[in-house]
């Protein structure tokens, strides 16, 4: 077998993949900040200082789980199960992205930007991956809110969240991820609930019983729904969004309602795969209905 070159061992800490849909929500808040297109200089730097940050996370999750990660078949290649990387690796490496992120935001973005994504790094990577995650089968909900953070960090990036509506528009986005987040993990929970309980991870499936997650998943996919119309009612966004996100959201519903009586054993991963191309194409809505008005 092919030894796995170090830098990509380095980069499957970062779980690029993941981070690559945060920083993709933060952009479209940068560019939700403002009337025409954000400042260069503060876009550029804060979405490197929110991805150094978000790989930072990441990486502590890695340390964190290792013991996790042993166990369980979906997370056993990771470097730190595998015996690639060393435990002090991994920390002096997620200790340098952070201080890196830190000084980035702090000194060449605003310091409002880097106290929000420190404030989200320590959710993630301490409050959820360190305590929830092993205390309460609600770990995700309670910890969704510091994934959901990215879109505020992209807006206070590029206005320092002095505006009016900053806040109340910035927070509306964070709403929608934090909804979003309950089925789309709960999807992948149900699919790989014999990994969480032999890791002793309380995942709701684990604790509650696959048909009771089931109808949670049910319950916040119409509460999404709810949320995700939002931004016209407060004027934030108009009716292309409009009609994006209730297609969207329609489909979603029914892969909730077909996983109360699912097909097969994986139709919760095609549930947990479409939630994942239901919010870039949400954030992707977003993004166009706001630039339309520019355009024509």
């Amino acid at each position: 077998m092919t030894a796995v070159p170090a830098w990509r061992q380095y980069l499957e800490l970062t779980k690029p993949r993941v981070v690559a849909l945060l920083v993709f929500t933060a952009l479209v808040g940068m560019f939700l900040a403002v009337p025409g297109l954000p400042p260069l200089r503060e876009s550029v730097l804060g979405l490197l200082g929110i991805w150094l940050a978000a790989s930072s996370a990441a990486a502590i999750n890695h340390l964190i789980d290792q013991r996790i990660d042993k166990v369980m078949a979906r997370t056993a290649h990771r470097p730190l199960a595998t015996g690639a990387l060393r435990p002090v690796q991994v920390l002096v490496f997620a200790l340098v992205l952070g201080i890196a992120s830190m000084a980035l935001l702090v000194l060449l973005v605003n310091p409002l930007t880097a106290a929000l994504t420190f404030a989200s790094l320590i959710g993630y990577a301490v409050v959820y991956t360190g305590f929830l995650k092993r205390a309460t089968p609600q770990n995700i909900v309670i910890g969704g809110v510091a994934g959901a953070a990215p879109p505020l960090l992209g807006w206070a990036a590029v206005t320092g969240m002095r505006g009016p509506w900053d806040w109340q528009y910035a927070l509306l986005l964070v709403l929608i991820i934090f909804v979003w987040t309950p089925p789309h993990f709960w999807a992948l929970a149900i699919f790989r609930r014999e990994d969480y309980a032999r890791a002793l991870i309380p995942m709701l499936p684990v604790t509650h019983g696959v048909t009771y997650t089931r109808w949670q998943i049910l319950f916040y996919t119409v509460l999404l729904v709810e949320v995700t119309v939002l931004p016209v009612v407060f004027g934030m966004s108009g009716l292309f969004y409009l009609g994006g996100a209730l297609v969207l959201g329609s489909v979603f519903l029914w892969y909730a309602w077909r996983l109360l009586d699912p097909p097969d054993e994986f139709f919760a991963m095609r549930v947990f795969n479409y939630s994942v191309v239901y919010l870039m194409a949400l954030f992707a809505f977003l993004l166009v209905d706001h630039w339309l008005p520019l355009l024509f």
